[in-house]
């Protein structure tokens, strides 16, 4: 196949991003290294519910006979600069393009026409897993390009309980094959929920999320109307194809937790998950209870990965997982190489001074432990 049996454009339109929803969802499926975060269901809900008018950029790459091989869901990004990002957002925790795993052209193809769909803009792509098939795209790349270090992600093998146990020293695996009897014992039982059952389940879910983080500082836009909107549209069909299980905790025939996976072929990611505070009173490991449930479903369906997605949150380190570092990927055409290394070079900025915040705060909680120290740093 040349390249001239490809022809691509650039979908402005939401109603037909919508349209695109079954041929979106059949390259979905011919891309290995996709996540559900690249599914048509969880980009267009989040379009609906996040995305400014007329700022919608899909860029389409098609066979002559009018079948979909390549798509780069972008948008324009406000702000003085001319940029194309990504759609998903910050509530998305990894980023890509799709590209047909039969088309080897697809990828060239892609990016000439990411190169004609920028202009005089920035392509800025957010938080790029390894092995993303953005990385094929940037092999062909012929502008200037810059890599950056974004949010580092937790991986587990997809394996059985008894398999993450032996990860874990002795001592600390026989505490949580004690906390796994006491789950047992109280007899909290999971239900995974159908299609029709999701919406619900996940206004269950969020009210839980809410209740187990009150006084201590949940995430805002977890508690928005927008967010639970998007949820709501994304997850039910999702979960009817496979992308997605949402999981109820009953204890007593009520609903003490829920949690909401996404499931691709390679992995599978617990998204979010909530629990009644009355769990802790009874000394119920929430954490532990999740995960084994979690890698008992990973391991279906010959899933490699068990990703705990963004975050190096102290309970994830307890089972000696792989830190693995997403990357921010920007692209320019070479008369806006200055747009890219200014844009870089701001966030080369943001890092530097936000690693320096947490080493001065770091200082600040050693000293404050010295013998002799008052609370407020005096000697």
């Amino acid at each position: 196949m040349t390249p001239r049996t490809l022809r691509t454009e650039i979908c402005r339109d939401e109603e037909r991003f919508g349209g695109l929803a079954a041929e979106w969802t059949a390259l979905y499926g011919r891309c290995s290294s996709a996540t559900p975060f690249q599914s048509h269901s969880w980009l267009h809900s989040w379009w609906l519910s996040y995305g400014r008018p007329g700022a919608l950029r899909v860029v389409l790459v098609r066979r002559e006979g009018g079948e979909l091989v390549a798509a780069a869901p972008l948008m324009r990004a406000g702000g003085p600069l001319p940029v194309l990002t990504q759609l998903g957002g910050t509530i998305t925790d990894f980023t890509d393009v799709l590209l047909d795993d039969g088309c080897p052209e697809a990828a060239p193809a892609l990016a000439r026409a990411l190169a004609r769909a920028a202009g005089g803009a920035v392509v800025d792509l957010r938080e790029v897993r390894p092995g993303a098939a953005t990385e094929r795209v940037l092999a062909h790349w012929r502008g200037p390009r810059r890599r950056l270090p974004d949010s580092l992600c937790l991986e587990l093998p997809a394996v059985p309980m008894e398999g993450l146990l032996e990860r874990i020293p002795s001592g600390k695996a026989q505490r949580v094959r004690a906390k796994l009897r006491k789950l047992d014992a109280l007899g909290i039982d999971s239900h995974v929920v159908t299609g029709e059952e999701v919406p619900a389940a996940l206004d269950r879910l969020l009210k839980l999320h809410q209740l187990q983080w009150q006084g201590r500082g949940v995430t805002a836009e977890h508690t928005s109307s927008r967010f639970a909107q998007h949820l709501t549209r994304a997850v039910r069909p999702m979960v009817e194809r496979g992308d997605a299980m949402v999981t109820e905790f009953r204890l007593a025939g009520d609903v003490v937790a829920a949690d909401l996976t996404l499931m691709s072929p390679r992995l599978a990611g617990g998204y979010l998950y909530g629990a009644d505070p009355a769990l802790r009173a009874r000394k119920v490991d929430v954490a532990t209870m999740l995960l084994r449930h979690g890698a008992r479903e990973a391991g279906t369906g010959g899933r490699a990965t068990l990703s705990m997605l963004r975050g190096t949150e102290a309970y994830k380190q307890h089972w000696r997982p792989e830190a693995v570092r997403n990357q921010r990927v920007m692209l320019a055409g070479r008369r806006t190489a200055p747009l890219l290394w200014l844009r870089a070079g701001a966030a080369d900025g943001r890092r530097w001074a936000a690693r320096q915040a947490r080493e001065r705060a770091w200082v600040g909680r050693a000293l404050a432990r010295l013998p002799g120290r008052t609370p407020n740093g005096g000697g």
